[in-house]
């Protein structure tokens, strides 16, 4: 008896995208692709499926359908990249992989106390005027060096952590980066330039859905 395996998701660098799909033809036959909304379809004739999210969505079909989603793929945009953890912030400009511009930060935030009662009441709201300071300084940086740049941006990617994320977000002085602002927030550890720089190797990526056939 076969066990069915379980879908499955993968995720590969950009430039690895026309070999795993020439891959995947070899393993499962030439495949039919179709676009369905922010996705590519691959659907192989022994029932292997593949979903490939578009990364920096729409895609402009221009003839063939893997064609056009490669040629997206590959393509270098303009990005802004704003990574926020409760002790530090990194706000930069990528050309493609290369980082152009950046500002890194960092600020006190108190640990947690095991006091109970009054004490810790009060560690609580120092480490929240902390936290909020923390973010109003990262958010007054990507207004400096970010909001002049909104109408040369394809997307603002985010990393660290989402309330932090949504706290600095939250500034109106931002909204019009907040409105190109994808919808995930990736895992960074805290923020430092080198951090940064490699944080290309994140969001220039590419997710892809396997069924249980493939």
């Amino acid at each position: 008896m076969t066990v069915s395996q379980p879908a499955r998701k993968v995720t590969i660098g950009a430039d690895r995208l026309r070999p795993w799909i020439e891959g995947f033809a070899v393993r499962h036959g030439e495949p039919q692709a179709a676009v369905e909304g922010d996705e590519v379809q691959l659907m192989s004739p022994d029932g292997a499926r593949a979903l490939i999210a578009v990364p920096f969505p729409p895609l402009l079909l221009e003839g063939d359908v893997v064609d056009s989603l490669i040629g997206h793929v590959l393509r270098e945009r303009r990005v802004a990249a704003v990574l926020v953890r409760k002790g530090g912030f990194a706000v930069g400009v990528f050309e493609g992989r290369r980082l152009v511009a950046s500002k890194v930060g960092s600020s006190y935030v108190q640990g947690r106390t095991k006091a109970g009662g009054w004490s810790q009441q009060r560690y609580a709201r120092r480490r929240d005027n902390q936290s909020k300071k923390a973010y109003a300084q990262a958010a007054d940086e990507a207004v400096r060096l970010l909001a002049p740049q909104a109408g040369r941006l394809a997307a603002v990617v985010a990393g660290g952590d989402q309330s932090a994320i949504a706290a600095v977000f939250d500034d109106q002085r931002l909204s019009e980066l907040a409105d190109l602002l994808a919808p995930k927030i990736y895992p960074v550890p805290d923020p430092r330039l080198r951090v940064l720089q490699a944080f290309a190797g994140q969001f220039l990526t590419v997710e892809i859905q396997l069924n249980e056939h493939a």
